[in-house]
């Protein structure tokens, strides 16, 4: 399994796109967050991914910066479906809040003959916490992060018998998620900034986290890998360089800070 990072950057980053990315297998996608625009269809070909191999999505929570581009891959599934491009059955899974508001403004917004493919061959379906589903023939475990600002949800998918890789959405970690994240091959975290620039960027004002926060936690959560991302963007050339050299401050194992493209092998 590989995951293809599509987007590294946070809710106002203008340097390079919104957190986004594909886990695939073979040439079946599983797409999680889509950013915030009609980006997400340029970064799927700058990647070499082709849309209709997107057999399943997940959103993790409604703010812009995740749900809009969800909207273009939907006119594009619809639009296809509606002039006999694509045959696929696409399921999205959302939180119950992100579901209901994808079909009304997809709803809305995609012309009649479009939208009648909603919730018939493409499946918008609400998930609660703890719920299972099969992706990429993998068992996948979605859970509440216990947000207070909008409810969010992340997953966890089995890459084989013994490992996992963890996804903890776009806030800082909670105690909750343990059962998930605990031991994981991988752990996905946002960092907003490093800690060393904290005063600048006030990362816990938003409820955010920093390299070094991100780091500390992968390392008492025993993982192997920690992918961070949605950061943001004003020192993008050296941001691998600088995050990685915090984060190493507090975990020995693998770090990954990737840029948009950047292709990992799970």
């Amino acid at each position: 399994m590989k995951m293809i990072v599509l987007g590294t950057g946070n809710a106002v980053v203008t340097k390079c796109y919104n957190t986004c990315f594909a886990l695939t297998e073979g040439e079946e996608i599983f797409l999680v967050d889509g950013g915030g625009g009609n980006t997400i269809l340029s970064r799927l070909k700058e990647a070499g991914l082709d849309w209709k191999n997107i057999s399943t999505v997940f959103v993790t929570h409604k703010h812009m910066d995740h749900i809009l581009g969800i909207l273009w891959i939907l006119r594009m599934f619809c639009q296809g479906l509606a002039r006999g491009q694509y045959q696929g059955r696409p399921v999205i899974y959302a939180n119950q809040e992100v579901a209901r508001l994808l079909k009304e403004m997809a709803g809305s917004l995609l012309g009649k003959k479009e939208a009648a493919y909603l919730g018939r061959e493409v499946k918008i379906l609400p998930v609660e916490d703890g719920d299972k589903v099969q992706v990429l023939g993998r068992e996948v475990t979605f859970f509440d992060i216990r947000s207070t600002k909008a409810d969010q949800f992340g997953f966890s998918i089995r890459l084989d018998q013994d490992r996992k890789l963890t996804c903890c959405g776009d806030e800082p970690y909670n105690p909750a998620e343990e059962p998930y994240a605990k031991g994981s091959a991988w752990l996905l975290h946002e960092a907003f900034c490093l800690y060393s620039q904290a005063d600048r960027f006030k990362p816990y004002e938003k409820n955010h986290s920093t390299a070094r926060d991100a780091a500390r936690l992968a390392r008492e959560l025993g993982v192997e890998n920690l992918v961070i991302y949605h950061t943001e963007d004003q020192n993008l050339e050296q941001r691998q360089k600088l995050y990685t050299a915090e984060a190493r401050e507090e975990f020995s194992g693998n770090i990954y800070v990737p840029y948009d493209l950047d292709v990992l092998e799970l």
